[in-house]
């Protein structure tokens, strides 16, 4: 369960913070949507040194975001899935951070969602294959920026966060209206011994009948057997 989150906005305004994670550069974008209207809140990248170890590179990262998240309030933390065809080492530095976001999202009660690269793609430009240009164009044009935010870690972050409000809360709306669905069936339904149902109860008479007659029809051979045990035999 998530602890209770210190802020509310109003139901029609919805802020995403989008992290795309790195542990090097790890990607920052916030925009705030009123009904259709899309507007950029803040972006930025958040750098840790190469040079320190691993574990202050994390809590760097951590502190860095707990100024975002604080400072911005969102109501959602939108992360884009960690997919790698790159060395183990670099993936395993994605994922960390991704973890970390995760992480500080959660101790603030912020609900947490994933969208992979091909759907921050599709939802942007309308091709789950368009390259990092055709997504900063969009971006930009989306947003009504004045050019492309650099580097292009904030400008994916920024591709997220649309992604998010375009798609994501589409699919949420849906699996709460499914949730409700399900809710409602179960509540309705009403738990009904079989051999209460008329198709059935047939059945089972039928099944019942069957092997009723087959043990009758076993009975009266072992009776007609033993009377023929019993008959007197021929010359005796």
């Amino acid at each position: 369960m998530y602890p209770m989150r210190l802020w509310r906005h109003s139901p029609n305004v919805v802020i995403v913070l989008a992290v795309d994670p790195g542990l090097t550069r790890c990607g920052i974008g916030v925009v705030e949507s009123r009904g259709q209207n899309l507007q950029m809140l803040d972006v930025g990248v958040i750098l840790t040194d190469k040079d320190d170890s691993l574990d202050q590179r994390l809590l760097n990262l951590h502190n860095e975001l707990v100024v975002w998240i604080e400072k911005l309030k969102p109501d959602v933390v939108a992360i884009e899935r960690v997919f790698s065809q790159l060395n183990v080492r670099t993936a395993m530095g994605t994922a960390q951070a991704a973890g970390v976001a995760m992480l500080v999202a959660a101790q603030r009660g912020i609900p947490v969602i994933h969208h992979t690269p091909s759907e921050v793609k599709a939802a942007v430009t309308g091709s789950g294959r368009a390259d990092k240009k055709q997504v900063a164009h969009m971006v930009v044009k989306i947003l009504g920026l004045k050019e492309v935010p650099k580097p292009v870690d904030s400008t994916d972050a920024l591709a997220l966060a649309i992604c998010h409000l375009w798609r994501g809360q589409g699919n949420a709306m849906q699996a709460e209206a499914l949730a409700k669905a399900k809710s409602r069936i179960k509540a309705a339904s009403v738990k009904v011994p079989p051999s209460s149902i008329p198709g059935i109860v047939s059945i089972e008479t039928t099944r019942q009948s069957t092997l009723d007659q087959n043990a009758l029809s076993r009975v009266e051979a072992t009776r007609v057997q033993s009377n023929r045990s019993k008959l007197p035999r021929k010359g005796s």
